[in-house]
């Protein structure tokens, strides 16, 4: 794959892919640690006489979250100390006259990518070649620079778009979660911990299902919605309520899955010992056997319990590796933030190299202040994706694009 400093940017007009796609509150963007995530990049382009043209997305049509990248373009401006103009258009005549008229040294954020009919929409490389997206601007671009690591899961235009068409290059975000990810899960260090929480039941079943399988996990320690189809799995109830929510988010269906890995693979998948509920209001621990599991009738499990971070935080500390994903709870509320916060600041603690991702993982971990993590990712979906041995399509698309343009890198 291409590096950053394998190219001379001066006078180059260049298409860095972002993934801004940031927590937004009340219309406004509440986070900028995806930004400051890919400052480097951004610097060394400008530092380096690039005109640049900055895509990124934010959200998906008809969220809350769904809008404009004028905030963006507000916050990179702060960052970098210089002004990065908000372009009110994708590829139309205006955007392209914007990318035109740039400077070495400048730089634009274009509309959010996804306000594109084509952009939302997942298509094969040689699909992608051919949308308006890419034929409009490619005949204005020298170099496309890839960091949107988060978004590598997808085969969208503005991504693997321009790849056979353009050299296309890692970005120092991209490479440092490539090279974080993959020792992670080539090491043959031991213990291996995987910790998958969250609500993305299903990748995580597929990630579980991966590293078990093919001898990359000695454990797995579930939380949040993960742990609650494990739980299930295993033959304990969860009560009324827990299991109605369950089934309204389709997850009941997944709870077979997670039987077939529990049958093969039953003494390394580690479940809660107890749960904290909403009771009126409050947090109260219930364990798993004890005679108040009637409560999981009525009130919702919002967190796992105190006893269950404890045995959680033994195996973390006796690790040599460990890749968490996810959240233990609704973190969100101070109450039950406790598992969450229990379990990333044992794994900060733990002499391990440790990765942790995903967005809601994210915030909690700069909310609270969380040290000791050796790395934490960008990516959610696509950090589960690379876990589970899938192939990435950006990942792939960055080797047909060496392969093609390698000769540039002679002389």
């Amino acid at each position: 794959m291409f590096r950053l400093t394998d190219f001379d940017y001066h006078g180059k007009t260049v298409f860095l892919r972002a993934d801004l796609n940031s927590p937004v509150t009340d219309g406004k963007i509440i986070s900028d640690a995806r930004f400051r995530a890919v400052l480097p990049t951004i610097i060394y382009l400008l530092e380096h006489g690039a005109k640049l043209v900055i895509g990124t997305h934010q959200s998906k049509p008809y969220k809350g979250d769904y809008i404009t990248t004028e905030q963006h373009a507000e916050i990179l401006s702060g960052l970098l100390g210089q002004e990065v103009e908000y372009v009110e258009d994708v590829f139309g005549k205006y955007a392209r006259e914007k990318i035109q008229a740039l400077k070495p040294g400048e730089a634009i954020v274009l509309e959010n990518l996804r306000f594109a009919a084509e952009e939302v929409k997942y298509k094969p490389i040689e699909d992608c070649e051919k949308t308006f997206f890419v034929r409009k601007l490619a005949p204005l671009i020298d170099y496309v620079v890839n960091d949107a690591f988060a978004a590598t899961h997808r085969s969208q235009p503005s991504l693997v778009g321009f790849a056979r068409l353009k050299p296309m290059i890692m970005g120092f975000l991209m490479e440092k979660e490539i090279q974080a990810l993959t020792r992670a899960y080539e090491t043959g260090e031991k213990p291996r911990v995987y910790v998958l929480g969250g609500a993305k039941v299903d990748d995580s079943l597929r990630v579980a299902e991966n590293v078990l399988r093919n001898g990359r996990a000695e454990v797995i320690l579930t939380g949040g919605l993960v742990g609650h189809v494990f739980t299930l799995a295993k033959g304990f109830h969860l009560g009324d309520a827990n299991l109605e929510f369950m089934e309204r988010k389709g997850l009941l269906e997944l709870v077979d899955w997670a039987e077939e890995i529990l049958n093969e693979f039953y003494p390394y998948v580690r479940t809660p010992v107890d749960f904290a509920v909403d009771y009126k209001g409050e947090r109260v621990e219930v364990d798993l056997l004890s005679e108040e599991k009637w409560l999981f009738d009525e009130y919702p499990i919002l967190d796992i319990g105190s006893r269950t971070v404890e045995k959680y935080r033994e195996v973390l500390m006796g690790a040599k590796i460990i890749v968490a994903n996810g959240p233990m709870g609704v973190f969100e509320r101070e109450e039950f933030a406790v598992g969450t916060v229990g379990v990333f600041r044992a794994i900060g603690g733990s002499p391990a190299f440790s990765i942790v991702g995903g967005g809601h993982s994210i915030a909690s971990i700069y909310q609270h202040n969380i040290t000791g993590i050796s790395h934490v990712s960008t990516g959610g979906g696509a950090m589960l994706s690379f876990f589970a041995g899938e192939k990435l399509p950006v990942l792939e698309a960055f080797k047909e694009s060496y392969e093609r343009f390698k000769d540039l890198l002679k002389g």
